[in-house]
């Protein structure tokens, strides 16, 4: 009899220690919930105790246009001023919306995965965020700063190496997290280490690509991003007044009046700002190391692309203003006509950006990301088109206007060994003077 209630009573507590083999950690032993709303700050419906003092006696929905109104066009001023400090003020300020977008999704995981006593996991996620953009940064100074890097002899051994360093990093980051492991938070820790990835991925990546649109022009900047604030204000007004008809299930607020006003805005806004800014040298000028000034310029000679062609109308169109004596032809730059393409990109599918934040966010039953900027949310609320508008804008360019230049070509002939550098040198002058071209310049 002893024995057999031994047996019922070691068969009583099997099932819950097969149960608590499969808890992955203490907190789930415990069914504790994170209640994400309370954890991570909202921005939308936060404003300035001024400004709430104001707008108390205003409806809700006029009281949030206001904040939203005002602090847009606070963003804007900001982003002006940022354009007028140049190139590295643009850079710069990249690189700290970089880094705050990186923050807000990394403290979503922290909430998410209620992990935050486990060791160095924190610090491990700003370190392959340290290393990602020594390797991504590295890699535009080999490719703008390779003729100025090629004098330093320390400067020439890191270029030289650079991916290999970078690699090198990267393992020990690897080593890092293997060696961080805690027992019974396996699960929590290699999905943060995903989660950690998949935010590199979108935030760094992104800021290359944006670096690296820069140095093509700031016209291949400024006017992606803002097209972009165009459609997200435009669509926000349209809809605002004659919204009704639901554009989305991810985003409710969303509707096809405001979708279909914000294109329409985007498209008109990118012609004009494209017309004016080709006039400008500033603005559509490669970003360039001088060797003769001894630093970056922005002087050339503006290329095709950004300057006046004719372009002939079609015969049918022809026919009928020939009648009235008027021209066939039309002068445009044809960067104008390159802005239709990214105009029509940034109104129909940039907005799936903030789609895919919306879902993102109900996913986690957040509203915001943050709460920085006052009725808007975090940098990420306004960000999540931006990144997706810089990847089309890049691969737009090296599919349709890009060609090396011989700034980079140089750069890269300088790191072959001198003999191959003269066995180049030969080949091209033959390859020159076969075709009668060295000749036509002598």
């Amino acid at each position: 009899m002893s024995e057999l209630r031994k047996r019922k009573d070691s068969d009583a507590k099997a099932p819950e220690s097969a149960d608590s083999d499969h808890v992955d950690s203490e907190d789930d032993k415990l069914g504790a919930a994170v209640n994400l709303s309370k954890t991570v700050p909202t921005g939308t419906d936060k404003a300035p105790s001024v400004l709430e003092f104001f707008l108390q006696d205003l409806p809700e929905k006029w009281r949030n246009w206001v904040v939203r109104g005002i602090f847009s066009w606070l963003m804007i001023s900001f982003f002006l001023i940022v354009i007028y400090g140049g190139p590295l003020a643009l850079m710069i300020t990249t690189l700290v919306v970089q880094v705050k977008c990186f923050q807000e999704i990394i403290n979503i995981g922290y909430a998410v995965y209620r992990i935050h006593g486990l060791p160095w996991f924190r610090s491990l996620s700003w370190y392959f965020l340290i290393t990602s953009n020594y390797f991504f940064y590295g890699e535009n100074l080999v490719d703008y700063f390779g003729v100025a890097i090629n004098r330093t002899d320390f400067l020439r051994g890191l270029v030289t190496y650079h991916r290999f360093i970078s690699f090198c990093l990267y393992c020990g980051g690897f080593v890092w997290f293997v060696l961080s492991l805690v027992k019974k938070y396996y699960m929590k820790q290699f999905s943060l280490f995903a989660w950690t990835h998949v935010a590199l991925l979108i935030v760094v990546t992104q800021s290359y690509l944006i670096i690296k649109n820069i140095f093509e022009g700031l016209i291949w900047f400024i006017v992606p991003v803002s097209m972009i604030i165009c459609n997200d204000i435009m669509a926000y007004v349209f809809g605002f007044f004659f919204g009704k008809t639901p554009l989305i299930k991810l985003s409710p607020k969303k509707t096809w009046e405001g979708f279909i006003g914000g294109g329409f805005s985007t498209v008109v806004f990118g012609v004009m700002i494209s017309y004016v800014m080709c006039q400008h040298p500033y603005f559509v000028c490669p970003i360039e190391y001088s060797e003769t000034l001894g630093r970056m310029t922005m002087e050339c000679e503006p290329s095709a692309l950004f300057r006046p062609t004719d372009y002939s109308l079609p015969s049918w169109l022809s026919g009928v203003l020939g009648v009235f004596g008027v021209s066939t032809t039309i002068s445009l730059y044809p960067f104008v006509l390159h802005s239709l393409s990214l105009s029509v990109f940034s109104s129909v599918i940039g907005p799936f950006g903030g789609f895919f934040a919306s879902g993102f966010k109900r996913a986690f039953k957040i509203k915001d990301f943050g709460d920085v900027i006052p009725g808007h949310g975090g940098i990420m609320d306004r960000f999540d088109c931006q990144f997706l508008m810089a990847t089309f804008v890049n691969v737009y360019i090296s599919s349709f206007i890009q060609t090396d230049s011989p700034q980079k070509l140089l750069s890269q002939v300088l790191y072959l060994k001198p003999e191959q550098q003269l066995q180049l040198f030969h080949m091209l002058k033959e390859s020159l003077e076969n075709r009668n071209i060295l000749e036509l310049n002598n």
